[in-house]
């Protein structure tokens, strides 16, 4: 066992992140990354599972997402960063776990259906997004991976994969991986700027990367209190966007601003110009640090090619000593016979 536990978390390719990524995500990659063996993958065979139509987006957006990292600290020389379509052995692995997998177990992941439902204008019904909960596994099973961070809407994904593990050990009579737990992570649900669920395809959000006169744009436009139909109504905090974004980005001033807002002592448009400005400073680091990394657009990709590749040859170092036992236990592939 390493002397750090390993974590394996990943992140579809969606081009540039915005502030749901922030909360969701990033800020805890970047605590992990400090007490864990972290492994950050750009998830682009998941991303293909719903984007096959639109192949031609990917690999630009790859890059974009890893520049945000790279822009926000998640550090290539504490983890391991890398694209999981440079590391084969997760295609193989996928494809012995699925041998193995049950179909009912696919059918009953609660985002299977959800999706099938919900996304409109693409044909989900396909075998490799009925199957990308077994994909998920092989990406955690393929670095024996400690712990993953999830939150609650997640565990049904992780609980599919520890049910993987035992199934596989009591079929093979032999213990390969160890039963991964969740870390469960706190994020705060961040809805969209029109106060949906946050999508790039609904056009709410913010981009970490976004211009201040964009910012300020955008959250002059954003819906606040619907039952605050006057200046001098009073407010209802709990039930206004702006203000629970100020819980999450003014966390020093928020108890204020929400008292403030229910005795209508102050009113949505004071409530927004704060808010823009507190998520211009918020975002200015980041800002600086990405235009620094993409200072010559002809070859800011150059770079972040580097990168995934140095960390896809440290990824397929552990990848490789994974497969090479799970080939061996299910009896497929090159064995070296002991004299």
């Amino acid at each position: 066992m390493p002397a750090r536990s390993r974590v394996l978390s990943g992140m579809r390719p969606t081009g540039q992140l915005h502030l749901g990524h922030l909360v969701g995500a990033l800020s805890n990659w970047k605590v992990l990354q400090e007490q864990y063996d972290c492994f950050f993958m750009v998830a682009d065979y998941h991303a293909l599972m719903s984007e096959y139509e639109h192949p031609e987006r990917l690999r630009e957006s790859s890059y974009e997402n890893v520049i945000d990292w790279l822009a926000y600290g998640i550090d290539p020389q504490r983890s391991v960063i890398f694209r999981q379509s440079d590391v084969p052995e997760h295609a193989e692995l996928f494809l012995l776990l699925s041998i193995v997998t049950p179909l009912g177990w696919l059918e009953r992941v609660p985002t299977y259906k959800e999706q099938l439902r919900e996304v409109a204008g693409r044909d989900l019904t396909t075998y490799g997004f009925l199957g990308y909960p077994a994909l998920q596994a092989a990406d955690i099973l393929l670095y024996k991976a400690h712990a993953v961070p999830v939150g609650e809407d997640q565990l049904p994904h992780l609980e599919l994969t520890r049910e993987l593990v035992r199934r596989v050990h009591a079929m093979l009579k032999r213990e390969i991986f160890p039963e991964p737990k969740a870390l469960l992570t706190e994020a705060p649900k961040l809805l969209g700027t029109d106060g949906r669920k946050m999508s790039k395809s609904y056009g709410n959000t913010i981009n970490l990367s976004a211009e201040p006169e964009v910012i300020r744009k955008t959250v002059q436009q954003m819906f606040t209190d619907p039952l605050r139909i006057k200046r001098m109504d009073l407010g209802h905090p709990e039930q206004c966007n702006v203000c629970n974004y100020h819980k999450l980005f003014s966390p020093n001033e928020y108890t204020r601003i929400w008292e403030e807002c229910r005795t209508a002592s102050r009113g949505c448009v004071q409530n927004k110009q704060e808010l823009a400005e507190q998520v211009i400073a918020l975002t200015e680091p980041f800002r600086a640090a990405r235009r620094k990394l993409a200072e010559d657009r002809a070859n800011r990709y150059d770079g972040v090619e580097r990168v995934l590749q140095a960390g896809a040859e440290k990824a397929r170092v552990l990848a490789r000593q994974t497969l090479a036992e799970v080939k061996d236990a299910f009896g497929v592939g090159h064995h070296e016979v002991r004299r």
